[in-house]
């Protein structure tokens, strides 16, 4: 018989529930949890959830306060205003330079995307659809070939997943749409025309900014 995994550290299981809870939105914006709570609904003891919420906080989830627990942090409009900015920055450059010319395989794996897309949409699973997105363009940008701004562009993954999730709930209409825009940035790029492909990202990316802003429906 094979050997049996060995059984995930306490503080990697807590540091997994409260991410996942985070960026699912259970856990929204001014939450307050406390070691205590967390320490129950996991199962471990109160230490263990200390080093995972220094952890969280590290990575901008969280605001620890001393003796009352961890503080979940909304997405700021700055935050969002940053996170579109960099995108269209890598972006741009990616889509251009994957398209020069476009590999069969990256077809193929955006057309797989696009399909999960649409079965997560039919499921209604807002975080699948979410994730199904960031690496649609994840994809594209990893082809570029600049690991670099590859590596970049994964250190937005946790924010680009919450900004996903909320955008959805607050404007449903927004999954088949995006799942439009996306069919249209691959179109753009299988006729090799780069420059309707980089509108149609940055159309589709800028989006995000004026939707949380409420100006579009």
């Amino acid at each position: 018989m094979p050997a049996s995994a060995p059984p995930q550290p306490a503080a990697e299981r807590v540091y997994a529930h409260v991410k996942e809870a985070v960026l699912d939105r259970r856990y929204e914006g001014g939450t307050l949890l406390t070691e205590g709570e967390l320490a129950q609904a996991v199962g471990v003891s109160r230490t263990p959830v200390r080093e995972a919420l220094l952890k969280l906080e590290m990575e901008g989830l969280l605001k620890l306060y001393p003796k009352k627990g961890a503080l979940v942090l909304a997405v700021s409009a700055q935050e969002i205003a940053d996170v579109v900015e960099t995108r269209l920055l890598v972006e741009d450059f990616a889509v251009r330079k994957a398209a020069a010319p476009l590999p069969a395989h990256l077809v193929e794996r955006l057309e797989e995307l696009l399909d999960e897309q649409r079965r997560h949409a039919r499921e209604g699973d807002l975080r699948a659809v979410a994730v199904s997105d960031r690496c649609f363009h994840a994809e594209i940008v990893r082809h570029a070939g600049n690991q670099i701004l590859s590596k970049l562009y994964d250190q937005l993954r946790d924010r680009q997943l919450r900004m996903g999730v909320a955008v959805m709930e607050a404007h449903p209409d927004r999954i088949a749409k995006n799942i439009t825009e996306h069919a249209e940035i691959l179109a753009a790029l299988r006729d090799g025309d780069t420059d309707r492909a980089a509108r149609c990202v940055h159309a589709h990316v800028s989006r995000v900014k004026v939707l949380v802003r409420g100006e579009d429906r």
